[in-house]
Order: structure tokens, then C-alpha cells, then sequence
């Protein structure tokens, strides 16, 4: 004999174990349409600072030494 369950799991305990299944795969990233490279998508671009086609965050020109 296997091992099996000695009661049935509800369906709450189920549910609640399978709440983080989708958590489990990567982000969802797109190019930006700036300066193409790949963000979170709904969030502002960290290298050019833009979102929705807006200058959202002043980026600085100068390279640092």
C-alpha cells in the first residue's frame, strides 16, 4: 500500500496552497519605446527615465568617472 491521505483536502487548503503558482514565472518586460531597452511594463524606464512617452525622472548626461 501507497501512502495516502487519510482525509480529503477542502478546497480552501487547496486554493490556498496553489495561491502563488503564478508568482512562481518572470515578470512581464517590454522594450521601451525611448531608448529600447527592457522595464517592467506600467513602470517608468530606469535608464531613460520616461513613461507613457513622458519625462517622468531627470536623468543626468554625464558618465560617472
Amino acid at each position: 500500500m501507497g501512502a495516502l491521505p487519510k482525509r480529503k483536502v477542502s478546497r480552501i487548503r487547496r486554493d490556498r496552497r496553489r495561491a502563488h503558482y503564478l508568482r512562481l514565472n518572470m515578470p512581464t518586460m517590454v522594450p521601451c519605446p525611448q531608448c529600447h531597452t527592457l522595464h517592467l511594463s506600467h513602470h517608468v524606464c530606469l535608464k531613460c527615465g520616461t513613461y507613457n512617452g513622458v519625462q517622468v525622472i531627470a536623468q543626468e548626461d554625464a558618465a560617472p568617472k
